[in-house]
């Protein structure tokens, strides 16, 4: 049985690059660069990164025979201050607030209005990158945490000041007091799903809402108010670490990211070294933890295949479809586009689902369940890869707008730091730059899930022979991933 499954890896292995690079290699290679601009063919590119996960996959299963990332072997840098930590708190405050009052307050310009810029490329796109170079800052700056921190702190006082309340029960840690003083218990049940609503519900917005209402400052203002309240109540009710690992969207999605990071604070302060994407093997699967991974993923091939031409030619047919049940062109074409995103996140899943489903034809020790769950991580370096190669000239051009928007958040002509009249410089990255800086993104997002997958099969199987058997549909998995993914980018805009 085992001879002939390794007669038969040659074959696998050639068939997955094949036809994973079928689709690749017959795409326009316009998009965001344009062939013109490519020193070397799309198709090659491909055919590329698919030798390149061959090989690393080769590599791991003949020299990575032990486990290697199980373990983070932290090692101590420098002990973060708490006056540090307050000031990044207040930060993040202050911006929060300047967001808000700039939407409501300034000149209703998209592009003249700092909070536009600052959620949707700053916050959104930046905040990953960031969360991933020097871990889970978000956690110090976000700033409903703080808020709610503040107001815990606050109810404690008070309470503190009732006779019935001993000494001792005032003197543990903030983490232990905000764990026994939520008034309500956070149902293990819901698990990571109301953050994987937030995830998808901000993708809607800002892929498919009205472009008008989606870029209207005001709008965003008011959106931005309303989660900061919601989230507070959720903190104050369930408890700040509760509600806001699992509930609050952006902060589960932002720490996902952080676990890839070489760098963490540990819970006395200090800012430690790890291995790299150590940190993401002890993630906790809760439901809805898998759907929010697929979610981070499936949500942004959505944002690539509806700047392509295959969704151009098939969503006018799709919103054909909505008006002639009587819907206005609007919702119509908002639906059309939610039927988009719907299939990509059913499409992330259902590649997952087939790959796990190779990966049990291996051994019948561990349920679909199971496997899912202890695979479940590998799925976020390609997360971050897709985000990172998508949004990379985003940050780049549209992020130095900041500089001048600094100086007048309210597009009102004012030039507070003298830098209102800084320009977006398009020549400061070279259109195949972009492109090379896409690719390996994608390349080193796939090569690590396919690190960590093995690592994990490692730790799962009897032997290191079985361990690799185990990971031939994970490497396909990788392998669809990266070519699909450079698919997307190279068809935008054909």
């Amino acid at each position: 049985m085992r001879a002939r499954s390794r007669r038969k890896l040659p074959f696998l292995l050639g068939g997955l690059t094949v036809a994973a690079l079928a689709i690749p290699a017959s795409a326009q290679a316009h998009g965001i660069v344009g062939r013109a601009d490519l020193p070397i063919p799309v198709w090659l590119f491909s055919w590329a990164a698919a030798i390149v996960l061959v090989v690393s996959f080769v590599a791991l299963s003949t020299l990575w025979t032990t486990p290697q990332l199980q373990e983070q072997h932290r090692r101590a840098l420098v002990l973060l201050p708490t006056a540090l930590e307050w000031l990044a708190c207040l930060v993040g405050v202050g911006l929060f607030v300047l967001v808000v009052y700039s939407g409501l307050a300034g000149a209703q310009v998209p592009l003249a209005n700092f909070s536009v810029t600052f959620i949707y490329v700053i916050f959104w796109v930046g905040t990953p990158l960031a969360s991933v170079l020097f871990g889970d800052i978000f956690r110090a700056f976000s700033p409903w945490r703080t808020c709610a921190r503040v107001l815990s702190a606050l109810v404690r006082r008070v309470r503190s000041s009732a006779p019935s309340r001993s000494s001792s029960s005032l003197s543990g840690s903030s983490s232990t007091c905000d764990q026994h003083e939520a008034p309500l218990r956070y149902p293990e049940w819901l698990g990571m799903w109301p953050a994987v609503a937030v995830i998808v519900g901000f993708a809607w917005l800002e892929l498919i809402y009205v472009p008008a209402d989606r870029e209207h400052p005001a709008t965003l203002a008011v959106l931005s108010l309303a989660y900061f309240l919601v989230t507070l109540a959720g903190m104050t009710l369930f408890g700040i670490e509760e509600w806001g690992g699992r509930a609050d969207g952006f902060g589960a999605y932002f720490n996902l990211l952080s676990r890839l990071s070489a760098l963490v604070r540990d819970e006395d302060g200090v800012i430690c070294l790890r291995r790299p994407l150590s940190g993401i093997t002890d993630l906790e699967v809760d439901p809805g933890t898998v759907a929010l991974i697929c979610a981070i993923i499936g949500t942004t091939t959505f944002d690539g295949l509806s700047n392509g031409g295959v969704w151009r030619n098939v969503e006018p047919s799709l919103q054909g479809l909505f008006a002639d049940l009587g819907l206005s062109p609007t919702p119509a074409l908002e639906l059309a586009y939610s039927v988009g995103m719907l299939f990509c996140l059913g499409l992330i899943a259902g590649v997952y689902r087939l790959g796990i489903a190779g990966v049990r034809s291996v051994s019948t020790r561990y349920d679909t369940r199971q496997l899912m769950h202890a695979f479940a991580h590998t799925l976020v370096p390609i997360g971050f890869a897709y985000v990172l190669a998508h949004y990379f000239s985003l940050l780049i051009w549209n992020g130095q707008a900041i500089g001048y928007l600094a100086s007048d958040p309210l597009g009102n002509g004012a030039n507070l730091f003298g830098t209102s009249e800084y320009q977006i410089d398009y020549n400061v990255i070279s259109f195949a730059a972009i492109w090379y800086v896409q690719v390996v993104a994608l390349l080193a997002g796939h090569v690590g899930g396919l690190a960590l997958a093995h690592d994990r099969a490692l730790v799962m199987y009897d032997n290191v022979e079985e361990a690799v058997r185990s990971q031939y549909w994970m490497l396909a998995v990788m392998v669809a991933f990266t070519s699909f993914g450079l698919w997307l980018l190279s068809a935008v805009g054909t």
